[in-house]
């Protein structure tokens, strides 16, 4: 054998090592812990009251454009004048909302989180006539901060009351008195009210602004729930009432306020007590508030109609359905005396006109797909706009209809398209991404015509492809019984079909929600990353997801976790049969709801799934709350076998895999409670697994180092097991 020369050696040695650090892969680091991928967007838009122009933060500066050129027409502030009195430095803009006559400019500041959606902030009011930035209140941190219709005062709500800031004359008034935490609320929610109903503003101006409608609850006998709280010598405790399913709620009641007499008057919203509002709004008729009233089963839907002078309310339209009725923002009051609003009554959900008085006078909108956003009214060319899963459940298209029922189609993108409106809707800003094309921003008219590009990420793309990322396709998945679901797949570079290969399935599956859609995601970079280390990557969206008409969606009713895992066990048994893949290495993974479905995956479906992580997952629903649950399983005492029969805690004796469990241990949504009585059911079934906890983190578990903690933890696990 000839002796090769060891300069040659060395030579080679270090082309290796040159070609190995050239060549561009992702990582963690690059994809979670500096999010080196992050597309650019279009941000803090808003449209200016003239309908033709808009204005936008740039680097604190507020600048006002042309919608059709692109042209700088003003500039409203400036950071550098943004200067609180006795300090140095200017605030920082991250969002702002401008008074109807656009003197003036609302800044919130110092924000911190409450729960997901609520927060508190330091307001600022900037006076562009006068060139004059002023502290909202001095007596405390603010919420929900919102100017009257003339922009002549300022309503908030501080320490469970609401307040009013005169801007005319300076004294700031309150309007209620008896708001305590932990017992009594106004003008904002309970916890569960804003993580089920998806709002925490509980007070509107009404349009004349003589006059404040708001919620007001007494939770009093809410039971509380207690998270320890770790980090000092005597770990803390935070405590906030939590109604489980089937325990008691806020008692919730509407009242309006009357600024010119002082005097706050109660509307009528019925006797019962135990039922929900889960939305208010004025009407386009003077002094008329709508309200919407539903029963505790979520399965009848009122809308009244209040009389703000006398509080004596009627109701106008009734909806009941077998399942549930999800609440939604559609419900449009397009004139005094008229009203758009979405339904699934026909088994998919479509937009319908009504008189005030709730004669229904046209259905605008049907066929085998689902409405998905009611985005507005255009009342010049007497159309409304709404995006719809028209063409496919995983795209999203921008489209109108008229009062006569005439439908179009605005966007042209096949793929996901969102849009915002200006004034007088002549222009929107249309987002269109599919699986494997970030943000494209255009300005578009009415008609939907392309004026001209804001943003097209082509820099990310170029970035992305340097990279080697893979396209994520979509395929389907037969799973018996004529029933066929979505998914989406990326496979490693140079794919092989001759080869086996190991596969993740990540899981959501909860009711309405879809992982398997045709838009950007982020670029689902880790997946990516799992695909270059030879790990197929897929998806499945199970019975109970959305976009596939209300049949679909609500069949898991008072059952939820079995026809899901039977889904995706079905999915991963489909997979293994497939040359391709390892059917010895499949793993699964799910957060949340998806947490709940990879446990039950890795109980039920043992002898499929060879891994499974959950993290913050349900692992019983007799621990989730009330409004979330009882809508799809009603209450434990009334359904006790649909809890039970596909509550993890129930199935830990079948477990057989490697499994991993994660949570964070202020997880004020699914509490760590799930988590520690599952490990309870582990131990007394002698299952071994691996646990991390996370002191202190909430639901989505972030903040310092921790999501990068966490993601190298889960690909540690993925590479030791499943490869």
């Amino acid at each position: 054998m000839k002796k090769i020369p060891l300069s040659l050696i060395i030579g080679l040695f270090i082309f290796t090592l040159v070609a190995q650090e050239s060549k561009k892969t992702f990582t963690l680091e690059n994809v979670v812990q500096r999010n080196a991928f992050r597309a650019q967007g279009v941000y803090g838009l808003n449209s200016m009251a003239n309908g033709r122009h808009y204005c936008s933060n740039k680097e604190g500066n507020i600048i006002v454009y042309g919608y059709k050129t692109g042209d700088l027409a003003d500039t409203l502030v400036r950071a550098a004048d943004l200067i609180p009195e006795g300090s140095e430095d200017p605030i920082n803009i991250r969002s702002y909302t401008l008074s109807k006559d656009e003197n003036k400019i609302l800044i919130p500041t110092e924000t911190e989180s409450i729960y997901r959606w609520s927060s508190r902030s330091n307001f600022y009011i900037w006076d562009i006539d006068k060139h004059k930035l002023t502290a909202l209140s001095d007596n405390g941190k603010q919420r929900l901060a919102d100017f009257s219709p003339d922009g002549s005062k300022v309503a908030f709500v501080r320490e469970n009351n609401i307040f009013i800031r005169d801007l005319v004359n300076g004294k700031e008034i309150q309007l209620t008195t008896d708001g305590k935490d932990r017992f009594i609320i106004n003008g904002t929610t309970d916890w569960v009210y804003e993580e089920e109903f998806g709002f925490t503003k509980g007070f509107f101006w009404a349009p004349d602004g003589n006059k404040i409608a708001f919620y007001r609850f007494d939770e009093s006998e809410v039971v509380e729930y207690e998270m320890q709280l770790w980090g000092d010598l005597y770990p803390g405790m935070h405590k906030y009432k939590y109604p489980k399913a089937g325990e008691d709620n806020s008692l919730v009641s509407i009242h309006i306020y009357d600024l010119a007499g002082g005097n706050i008057i109660p509307v009528d919203i019925g006797e019962e007590t135990d039922q929900y509002i889960p939305r208010i709004k004025w009407t386009a008729r003077p002094g008329v508030l709508s309200v919407q009233r539903m029963n505790r089963l979520q399965n009848k839907l009122e809308i009244l109609l209040a009389n703000a002078e006398t509080g004596v309310s009627h109701v106008i339209y009734t909806e009941e359905n077998k399942y549930y009725i999800d609440i939604t923002d559609h419900l449009t009051f397009i004139d005094e005396d008229h009203f758009l609003f979405t339904s699934e009554r026909d088994g998919y959900n479509h937009i319908y006109y009504y008189d005030l008085d709730g004669k229904l006078i046209k259905q605008l909108t049907s066929g085998e797909w689902d409405v998905m956003g009611l985005e507005g009214y255009d009342s010049k060319r007497k159309q409304a706009l709404f995006i719809a899963a028209h063409s496919s459940p995983l795209n999203r298209e921008l489209m109108s209809v008229s009062l006569g029922g005439d439908m179009k189609l605005l966007s042209s993108g096949v793929g996901t398209n969102s849009a915002g409106f200006s004034n007088n809707f002549d222009y929107h800003i249309n987002t269109f991404t599919d699986a494997n094309t970030p943000p494209y921003i255009t300005v578009n008219k009415y008609n939907g015509k392309v004026v001209r590009v804001l943003e097209e990420n082509t820099a990310l793309m170029d970035k992305l492809m340097e990279y080697g990322y893979q396209k994520r396709d979509f395929f389907t998945i037969p799973v018996g019984n004529d029933i066929s679901l979505n998914a989406w797949r990326i496979l490693p570079d140079g794919f092989d079909p001759d080869k086996k290969y190991p596969v993740l399935m990540y899981v959501y599956g909860g009711p309405g929600s879809q992982t398997v859609q045709n838009s950007w995601g982020g670029g689902q970079l880790w997946y990516q990353m799992l695909a270059q280390h030879e790990i197929i990557c897929i998806s499945v969206d199970n019975r109970g997801t959305g976009a596939r008409g209300e049949e679909f969606k609500k069949m898991t009713y008072l059952e939820l976790g079995k026809y899901e895992t039977i889904d995706q066990i079905a999915s991963a048994k489909y997979l293994a049969g497939l040359s391709w893949v390892d059917d010895e290495h499949i793993g699964i993974f799910g957060w949340s709801y998806g947490g709940f479905m990879s446990t039950l995956c890795m109980t039920k479906g043992a002898d499929i799934f060879d891994i499974g992580i959950a993290v913050a997952p349900v692992t019983n629903w007799k621990y989730y709350d009330n409004i979330y649950t009882e809508r799809f399983m009603r209450t434990p005492q009334e359904n006790p076998e649909g809890y039970e029969d596909n509550s993890p805690i129930n199935f830990t004796d079948q477990l057989q895999g490697k499994y991993l469990l994660v949570h964070g241990t202020a997880d004020d949504n699914v509490h760590v409670q799930n988590t520690i009585d599952l490990i309870t059911a582990l131990v007394d079934s002698d299952k071994q697994f691996e646990m991390q906890l996370y002191p202190n983190k909430n639901h989505s578990i972030y903040g310092g180092n921790t999501r990068y903690h966490l993601y190298r933890m889960l690909t540690d696990f993925i590479f030791e097991n499943l490869k």
